[in-house]
């Protein structure tokens, strides 16, 4: 950490009364290893709520496809660059496998608005876990949809997510879209402008992966982590869309 990272954390940590805890959480991953699924986040910078590429020694990352909406062309590799001066392993693998990545790897696994994009949570929840040390650490970090395009769909039910993982869901699912189709408020979006744009956009969704197959509460979350084998040892609403929970991995 360089004089100047070191002030802006401290400023931060002072000033930002709401950021405290998760700086403390973040400085706890220190000089450890991680794996990020569908990142790099802005969440994670330097002067942001939960400063971990900062301390990490570091990060991996995982996306769907050498090519996506969010993040362009990317390649599989040594090629994961997700701090200025920081560069971890790129893999591309989807979420819910995450192929060629042994199990009790990681010291830590970051996941941050990429979760609400997987059709089959409980089946990429229990993967993530594969990878994770002992006792290693969940940052899992998933829209609050009251500030968001979702505010009209309802939250899912817990019973749900275990119909899709009993039912062996996979990423061509459209379970969801009428339900999108109907609720999805345009005007919160900044990359629609029509109706049709949606659902064009929601037809080809196994290519560009923009639906939100499920809406979380922190309470839904604590119930799917607790299913999948993490304890719970944090959470909180962060502006301006952020539920974020802290977990610890207690079994596989």
């Amino acid at each position: 950490m360089t004089f100047s990272q070191c002030i802006i954390t401290l400023i931060s940590y002072v000033s930002r009364p709401q950021k405290r805890k998760l700086i403390r959480l973040s400085y706890g991953l220190k000089d450890k290893t991680g794996l990020e699924i569908g990142g790099p986040s802005a969440f994670f910078n330097l002067k942001s709520y939960f400063p971990v590429y900062l301390f990490a020694k570091r990060i991996d990352g995982v996306n769907y496809s050498a090519e996506t909406v969010w993040e362009g062309k990317i390649n599989e590799g040594m090629s994961y660059d997700y701090a200025n001066d920081k560069q971890g392993f790129q893999y591309i693998s989807e979420a819910s496998e995450l192929n060629n990545i042994k199990n009790d790897q990681y010291d830590f696994l970051l996941s941050c608005h990429s979760l609400e994009h997987v059709a089959n949570p409980i089946k990429a929840l229990k993967r993530w876990n594969d990878v994770l040390k002992k006792n290693g650490k969940l940052i899992l970090v998933l829209p609050d949809k009251n500030f968001t395009f979702d505010h009209s769909r309802p939250y899912t039910t817990f019973g749900h997510l275990l119909q899709d993982f009993n039912e062996n869901v996979d990423e061509y699912d459209t379970t969801h879209f009428e339900e999108i189709h109907r609720l999805h408020d345009i005007t919160k979006d900044d990359m629609l402008n029509t109706v049709e744009q949606l659902k064009d956009r929601t037809k080809e969704n196994f290519t560009n992966r923009c639906v939100h197959h499920h809406v979380y509460s922190l309470e839904l979350i604590s119930e799917l982590l607790i299913h999948c084998g993490f304890k719970i040892e944090y959470q909180q609403k962060a502006p301006p869309f952020h539920l974020v929970t802290f977990a610890e991995k207690i079994s596989n």
